[in-house]
């Protein structure tokens, strides 16, 4: 396994050179030290780190707080911050950049290692939430097109499935399940992201927290309806109603 690239960002000589020993000492590399936020982002874009260790107060015209904003927007690298200071005034700023860690002067190795091991494991797995849900919409282009079938993460694997089996798509905070006649497959995204790539010819919002497919629908009965096949009652918004009037054919 190749090593764990380390840029170390601390403005104390002594103490830049004490952190680089014990990164090495723990058997990370560390790909080179700056004193500055101006050198922290120019290092940081030429050597592409794993991982920024981030003293806050740095000397010159910006500080560690501005220097890993810019770092996590440009170049996606996780930030740890490292600081004697942990009054709620600095720990305020320093939420603001979202780092992935926050260690207090002085420290010991042991958490240095459990802080970049942490860091590097959760920033991994939001990469991994990201390139799954592009490869889920990479078939779609825009919301005027009808979807044959998508691919759903199933047990670690992508599984194809096919959109006429699909019976309606509820939110549940922070992920949608996606119901067929006898499976549900959750995903982390948005009913927004859903309804945008789902398409609206054969798919059509019903409710805030719920989608269904127009074909799947048996029996309107406001302000519910009822789905084929499994029976199941699903409530429709108001704000939502008009459209499925004018989208459904009466007589």
């Amino acid at each position: 396994m190749s090593k764990i690239n380390v840029l170390v960002v601390e403005d104390e000589s002594i103490v830049s050179k004490d952190i680089q020993h014990s990164l090495k000492k723990i058997g990370y590399n560390v790909v080179g030290s700056a004193s500055t936020g101006d050198k922290a982002i120019e290092l940081a874009r030429v050597e592409k780190p794993d991982v920024v260790l981030m003293d806050i107060m740095l000397k010159g015209n910006m500080n560690g707080i501005e220097a890993a904003k810019i770092i996590k927007n440009e170049m996606t690298i996780p930030v740890i911050f490292l600081t004697a200071y942990a009054d709620e005034s600095t720990l305020a700023k320093a939420k603001i950049s979202e780092p992935y860690g926050y260690i207090l002067k002085p420290f010991k190795e042991i958490d240095l290692q459990t802080s970049i091991e942490m860091a590097i494991y959760k920033h991994k797995k939001e990469q991994e939430v990201v390139k799954e849900r592009d490869f889920l919409y990479s078939i779609v282009d825009g919301k005027e097109k009808s979807r044959d079938f998508i691919f759903v993460k199933s047990n670690s694997k992508l599984v194809k499935l096919n959109c006429k089996d699909i019976y309606f798509i509820e939110a549940l905070k922070d992920y949608v399940v996606i119901n067929t006649a006898d499976t549900r497959y959750t995903i982390h995204s948005t009913m927004k992201e859903i309804e945008a790539k789902m398409g609206n010819i054969d798919f059509i919002r019903i409710h805030r927290s719920f989608i269904v497919r127009l074909d799947k629908i048996a029996s309107i009965e406001f302000p519910n309806l009822t789905l084929e096949n499994d029976k199941k009652s699903i409530p429709i918004g108001g704000s939502f109603r008009d459209d499925l009037n004018n989208r459904i054919k009466m007589l």
